[in-house]
């Protein structure tokens, strides 16, 4: 199974590319404010250089929280959709061993169909200008 792995909580981002439990490729970038910018270039070089297509990504493991409210947000939907298109299967898992606790779930079988972030609070949202 080819799993596609993503973690946007913090400045650094990650993706990571899996056959099984066996890591074919992890890539680490300063996204920071350009998440939404990067994300989809950094996920087209990360297929390209395993000369893989998004077609052939079966499964995707997302870091789901706590962390960034708009980085969580960003993989969170990133994620959502790439699995909804594909129609493959997605699991959201938290903590230090999110990644292979989220691999282990898939390759049991497990589909948790949609992300939802977990962000540790509530959002902080600032009263409009008037």
């Amino acid at each position: 199974m080819l799993i596609l792995t993503i973690r946007t909580d913090k400045p650094e981002a990650e993706l990571g590319l899996y056959n099984d439990a066996a890591q074919l490729a992890y890539f680490t970038w300063q996204a920071h404010r350009e998440l939404a910018e990067t994300i989809h270039l950094k996920l087209k070089d990360l297929l390209t250089d395993q000369g893989e297509r998004l077609s052939d990504i079966q499964g995707i493991v997302v870091f789901k929280g706590p962390g960034s409210f708009t980085g969580l947000r960003i993989g969170a939907s990133v994620a959502n959709a790439l699995a909804d298109s594909l129609q493959a299967a997605i699991v959201g898992t938290i903590g230090e061993k999110w990644l292979p606790q989220g691999i282990e779930r898939l390759l049991a079988a497990e589909n948790d169909q949609a992300i939802i972030p977990e962000y540790g609070s509530l959002p902080h949202i600032t009263q409009p200008r008037k």
